[in-house]
């Protein structure tokens, strides 16, 4: 049985962001709509076809690429000085909650600012106190697990948002004062365009977003469990 062909970003949808960002107003969006439908109909067909190689590994429950993708259009309700567009496409695949924690995002957006995120972008209050819980007395762990080579070569750093201080009930010299000031837990993987149009780009993506399991699935354990570890 032949190997299926790779699902490709093309590069006329990489063309149409490009043009939109220099050209966002609705008068010129409508005219170009068949191009939005047919760059719209390839980022469906990626998402779709990512969601199901990342469903071999981890259960889901984003029910379709469709379903992933986040809309174009901005929300001007409040904001009339605001763009009528986004110029990328985005999306994320949600894993099956409450039993498993963490989420995948992605953005495509020429001038090399496609990326995957991983991670926590704002844990709830309850989340955030088991997190630092965790990162207080288990913070080997963490440095182990965010030092593996998959995940540190692909994705690097955590970033986010943080507390100038290390929170209150923490002394200022704890050994993981940088962890505990996080207010979210991110990591990100960029892409130049001539990667985001390349053959393996698929492959690339869903590399990235297994080398973030065993943190994911560390994180899971400490969300699932109560402030005594049951």
């Amino acid at each position: 049985m032949p190997a299926t062909a790779p699902v490709l970003i093309d590069k006329t949808t990489l063309g149409f962001l490009k043009d939109l960002e220099a050209n966002n107003e609705k008068a010129w969006f409508d005219a170009k709509k068949g191009r939005y439908q047919a760059a719209q109909a390839n980022m469906v067909a990626f998402a779709d076809a990512l969601l199901e190689r990342m469903r071999a590994h981890d259960r889901l429950s984003t029910v379709s690429g469709a379903k992933s993708l986040m809309r174009i259009y901005t929300d001007q309700r409040f904001h009339k000085d605001r763009p009528p567009y986004a110029p990328r496409f985005g999306g994320r695949l949600v894993r099956v909650k409450p039993a498993l924690r963490g989420g995948y995002f992605f953005r495509i957006q020429p001038g090399g600012r496609s990326h995957v995120t991983c991670g926590f972008m704002g844990p709830e209050p309850d989340d955030l106190r088991l997190i630092r819980q965790d990162i207080a007395y288990d913070h080997d762990t963490w440095r182990r697990i965010l030092r593996a080579k998959p995940l540190r070569a692909l994705l690097g750093d955590l970033f986010g948002e943080e507390l100038a201080t290390v929170p209150r009930g923490h002394p200022k010299d704890h050994p993981a004062a940088d962890l505990l000031r996080k207010k979210q837990f991110l990591l990100r993987r960029t892409f130049p365009d001539t990667e985001v149009m390349a053959p393996d780009f698929l492959d690339e993506v869903v590399k990235t977003y297994r080398a973030v399991r065993p943190w994911f699935d560390h994180m899971t354990a400490v969300l699932t469990s109560d402030a005594n570890g049951a």
